[in-house]
């Protein structure tokens, strides 16, 4: 190597190590992102399901007491219109016609059936006990995802190590499983260390920073309709108590069928 090109190595070792520092930041910042955006993916699954558990049957009661108010309302007076909303409100209840029966079991009037969805997901038919994990689960969670991230891979077979274990790891907090994620970290942490990052040159660093920056533009993408939902606008009511906000949904539900049921008393009576 000739003094100019020694001199020319030496002015631009500040350089790439600078842009390898914002590709390291970057990547740590992406790591978090997408810590956070499943947390909160977790989170709207486990209140989808266990509002659909928890209130579906008062939804469906509150559906029935309507159809039937709106069909004594109608006995009693025999108008066309009050007949036609009689017959509008009983259709609401009454489920699609042999769905189960031409699905065998699979999908009924509301989808697929519990047992059917854990088969093809290979999760438990149980739903989650609460919205949102421990904070044990939680703390586990995200110092997993933070070490074993398939981002800080160093190579084809490591990021398809990872990515495999992260799925794992991912299952066990989306069923608030503290047992098995602190299995899961015995086995990372048992597992080949990773060797020290190899040098990059400028133009792959650049790469690495243009692709993280699409990807947090994707995870933005997810969280933003996560958050537009109607679970996820839900959610956003009570963040410090999601599972205390289904037992004031629930408590209004109780008291909206009791008025239902008093007003089909007074009409039937």
């Amino acid at each position: 190597m000739t003094n100019a090109e020694a001199e020319q190595s030496q002015a631009e070792d500040p350089a790439a190590e600078r842009l390898a520092q914002a590709v390291r930041t970057a990547e740590q910042a992406l790591i978090e992102f997408e810590i956070a955006v499943e947390t909160f993916r977790v989170e709207v699954e486990n209140f989808s399901r266990l509002h659909h558990q928890r209130l579906g049957p008062m939804y469906a009661r509150l559906d029935e007491l309507e159809a039937l108010i709106a069909e004594a309302v109608a006995a009693r007076s025999g108008d066309a219109e009050d007949l036609r909303r009689a017959r509008e409100a009983r259709g609401l209840v009454q489920p699609m016609p042999e769905v189960e029966q031409l699905f065998g079991g699979w999908m009924d009037s509301e989808g697929l059936s519990p047992e059917a969805s854990a088969m093809l997901t290979e999760r438990p038919v149980q739903p989650p006990k609460r919205v949102r994990p421990s904070d044990e689960a939680r703390r586990a969670f995200r110092e997993l995802v933070r070490k074993a991230h398939p981002d800080l891979a160093l190579d084809e077979a490591d990021r398809q190590r990872r990515e495999a274990f992260i799925v794992r790891v991912n299952a066990a907090y989306g069923d608030g499983n503290e047992v098995l994620l602190r299995e899961l970290a015995e086995e990372w942490a048992a597992g080949p260390l990773p060797a020290q990052r190899r040098p990059s040159r400028g133009e792959e660093l650049y790469e690495r920073l243009e692709w993280l920056a699409a990807r947090k533009e994707l995870l933005a993408a997810v969280a933003a309709e996560l958050e537009s939902s109607a679970i996820g606008a839900m959610i956003k009511m009570a963040p410090d108590d999601p599972d205390g906000l289904l037992a004031e949904i629930a408590d209004g539900l109780v008291a909206q069928i009791a008025e239902r049921e008093a007003r089909l008393a007074s009409l039937v009576g």
